[in-house]
């Protein structure tokens, strides 16, 4: 990562916001569990994203639903500004007033209001104020995503997904056991790959580490504690989780405890 990569992250409400600018650095495949908002404030950021490259230019609202499989990058060495906003599925549908799972049909839009809206809550998350105030922009950040923007989960037969994915969350301690997991489902090891692969666009070692990932960084937002989320979330030592970490989130596991005891 050169000087120019920047990584900053804070927290209310139960939102985390993300302000970043980057150049050479390079977001490896991951999702995440929450819904994602952000905009595109100077370049061109480029991901791919169910099969298709997306690009963000400046004023592009980017939107992510969750466990939405993507990677990320500046489209060249005059680098990107954005934003990001991660909200958790429930407060994300509660502020909506929906009960069901909802998936932003298109991937980027050019909204003026959502755009402006979504500025107003990363930076009051960014600034530390209250969070009746942060509740208040989110509800407003809602109130602009219309029926235009989501859309009802497809439900067609997501059993073998869920189940697999489920099974893998289940044991995040212990090294990934394809071939036992595998069986469950009749299947030869590279059957279970590719099956699994084609239904969520990532390998099951990636989502595999995604989830131990995201369980660290849940851990150290509970907890504080760093070498808990080593220890609990399967990681051999500090620096394997901090390079895990760094791919996903662009900031090393211990730079972000950093940003969480900040917060308090």
């Amino acid at each position: 990562m050169t000087l120019e990569d920047r990584f900053t992250y804070r927290q209310s409400a139960g939102m985390t916001a993300l302000s970043a600018s980057l150049s050479d650095f390079t977001y490896k495949k991951h999702c995440h569990e929450e819904y994602a908002m952000g905009v595109t404030l100077r370049g061109v950021q480029q991901y791919h994203l169910e099969g298709s490259m997306q690009s963000s230019v400046r004023g592009g609202v980017m939107l992510f639903h969750p466990e939405q499989t993507h990677d990320g990058k500046a489209h060249d060495r005059t680098g990107i500004d954005y934003v990001m906003v991660y909200v958790h599925p429930d407060l994300f549908l509660e502020a909506l007033g929906k009960k069901d799972v909802l998936r932003f049909k298109e991937p980027i839009v050019y909204h003026a209001g959502l755009r402006q809206s979504l500025l107003a809550l990363s930076q009051a998350i960014s600034e530390g104020r209250d969070e009746a105030l942060c509740s208040d922009l989110l509800f407003k950040v809602a109130g602009h995503v219309s029926q235009d923007i989501l859309e009802p989960v497809n439900i067609k037969d997501r059993a073998f997904t869920e189940k697999a994915k489920e099974m893998m969350r289940s044991d995040l301690q212990h090294v990934l056991r394809l071939d036992e997991i595998s069986f469950s489902f009749g299947m030869s090891k590279y059957q279970f790959i590719r099956a699994f692969k084609a239904n969520t666009g990532i390998s099951p070692y990636q989502y595999f580490v995604n989830c131990r990932v995201e369980q660290a960084k849940q851990v150290i937002e509970q907890h504080k504690d760093i070498y808990l989320a080593v220890s609990s979330c399967g990681f051999v030592d500090l620096a394997h989780l901090n390079r895990h970490f760094k791919q996903v989130y662009g900031t090393t596991a211990f730079e972000y405890l950093s940003y969480v005891e900040g917060n308090m």
